[in-house]
């Protein structure tokens, strides 16, 4: 039960085993869906940018320029820079949002907020219009950053919570390969559709998500707390495969009451109350959340996927579209070992392992940048080796895991609203990233022209993902949100591991009681057949 070390409710199954395994699994997988809205977005931008058409109807004109059309860095960071800039507010306003109206239906709504941003990009002819498209469809994809990892959080069996929530970032990755192989495929027409296609294929992601989460079952435990307890039931059952009325739904509903009843007699909660002290830690836990969204945007990963196509493009390599989709392509298929990994190894091990692995790759990538030509073959295919060993270790380990982090360590009371500041801070990140890159990046007057040397900086921002995580990271795997809770009360991140452990010997030995008790009384009630056939 909640509330004690053997508690084990949290995700769904936490105190008796689902019924049938894999309901939850796939309702929780299925909101994962809405990754795509991000990733494609931020993909098909990278190309858009760089294609002819687009350029003449959006882009800075200059009869003496080499091409004529091109982006001023203040032009080219406003466009790539502003979705982050709509994505920051709609992640602040998911907390309002999932609370008051649910996490389901709130993500049906992101998603029509979403396709109005979609619809202005697609039929705009100005810039000024196609800017307030990207700053609705940033406004929804915020929206959806915030609400779909905590659905799955509160939905998924915790036995494999954090591999579904994994599934948030997998989703980002397909995204971004699906622009890339769509931008590849239509740079080279003459007319509008060059830009329109890749960017009017997104009505089809917010139609594909805001249908299928219109079928799915609300989170129970929103319902819960909003006293929905027949609802929460039904609920349960879908995700557990148990019929309604089954005393199995009601062991689960009551831990979740449990739990919500202990903290709300703290009062009910504020922004403020993300920042308390206390034994409960949640100003570490808060400021944990806000820190791993940030550390994962500094190490760099989004100069590729925003500025990637303009980066390669500089380093000499003559197809550099063709280069974008080889690292979307990496960036997929390296993403599967790490939801398998993140139950196998756990979440702090892999995102030591993935700091590392990157910090090594980037000062690589930097040193070579400066110290080869830009005509030197061998040169640029160990720069895009580099990148792609480095993209691996992403895609494997701080893409994934940042997302399950701040769908973990949250209490319920205040779990909305946690999770949306920490979402904010990711892409306040995204943005300051993607508005800042080209005065970085360039070389034009009044830009730093650093080129391959901005490495230098990602490189040293892994350096600290390193101490992060060793600090303020514990290991969570195997726990329920409510063993979570206890950890944190009971313990701090850097010496979590042998507190884990207690919880999960506990688990254990609870589970054992459950099956004794449950082999008594089948012989009970098998006597009791025996008795009655006698008679």
């Amino acid at each position: 039960m909640a509330g004690g070390p053997a508690g084990s409710g949290g995700g769904v199954g936490g105190t008796v085993p689902a019924r049938n395994k894999f309901a939850g699994v796939v309702i929780a997988s299925f909101a994962a869906f809405g990754g795509i809205l991000f990733g494609y977005d931020t993909g098909t931008i990278s190309g858009i940018k760089e294609m002819n058409v687009w350029l003449r109807t959006f882009g800075d004109y200059d009869e003496n320029a080499d091409p004529q059309y091109y982006l001023k860095s203040s032009t080219e960071s406003l466009v790539v820079s502003i979705l982050s800039a709509g994505t920051f507010f709609g992640a602040l306003l998911g907390a309002p949002v999932a609370d008051y109206v649910g996490r389901k239906w709130g993500t049906v709504m992101s998603c029509l907020v979403f396709a109005f941003g979609v619809a202005l990009q697609t039929g705009s002819t100005s810039l000024p219009l196609y800017i307030v498209g990207r700053v609705f469809a940033g406004l929804g994809v915020g929206l959806v950053s915030c609400l779909v990892p905590m659905y799955q959080s509160e939905c998924a069996p915790k036995w494999i919570r954090g591999a579904v929530v994994s599934g948030y970032q997998w989703t980002i990755t397909i995204g971004l390969l699906l622009a890339a192989i769509v931008n590849n495929a239509t740079k080279d027409r003459t007319d509008h559709s060059s830009w329109r296609i890749p960017t009017a294929i997104q009505f089809v992601w917010a139609f594909v998500l805001a249908a299928g989460m219109a079928i799915l079952p609300e989170s129970p435990r929103w319902l819960v707390k909003k006293g929905k307890d027949e609802a929460a039931s039904a609920a349960m059952g879908r995700l557990l495969g148990y019929p309604k009325g089954a005393p199995e739904i009601q062991i689960e509903i009551d831990d979740i009451r449990t739990a919500l009843e202990e903290e709300r007699a703290l009062g009910e909660s504020s922004y403020l109350d993300c920042f308390k002290t206390g034994h409960k830690k949640i100003l570490l836990r808060t400021m944990t959340g806000i820190s791993i969204q940030m550390w994962q945007q500094l190490t760099g990963i989004n100069f590729i996927f925003y500025y990637g196509t303009t980066f390669f493009k500089n380093s000499g390599i003559s197809n550099p579209f063709i280069i974008t989709v080889i690292t979307n392509v990496v960036n997929v298929v390296m993403t599967i070992p790490g939801i398998y990994l993140i139950e196998k190894a756990g979440r702090r091990s892999l995102l030591l392992w993935g700091a590392v692995i990157m910090t090594v790759c980037e000062y690589l990538v930097a040193i070579i940048g400066v110290t080869i030509s830009v005509e030197d073959s061998s040169g640029q295919k160990a720069l895009i080796a580099l990148v792609c060993i480095y993209i691996a270790a992403f895609a494997a380990t701080w893409g994934p895991i940042a997302w399950v982090i701040t769908g973990e360590i949250f209490p319920l009371q205040i779990r909305a609203k946690a999770m949306s500041l920490s979402v904010a801070s990711n892409w306040l990140w995204n943005w300051a990233i993607g508005y800042a890159t080209p005065y970085l990046v360039n070389k034009e007057p009044g830009s730093a022209g650093l080129e391959a040397k901005v490495f230098f900086i990602w490189g040293t921002c892994c350096l600290c993902c390193i101490v992060f995580t060793l600090i303020f990271v514990p290991e969570t795997k195997g726990l329920s949100l409510e063993q979570v809770d206890l950890l944190y009360e009971n313990t701090v991140p850097y010496r979590a591991a042998a507190y884990r452990r207690h919880l999960l010997e506990d688990d254990v030995h609870a589970a054992n009681e459950i099956r004794a008790h449950d082999k008594n009384t089948a012989k009970m009630e098998h006597h009791e057949d025996v008795e009655k056939a006698s008679t």
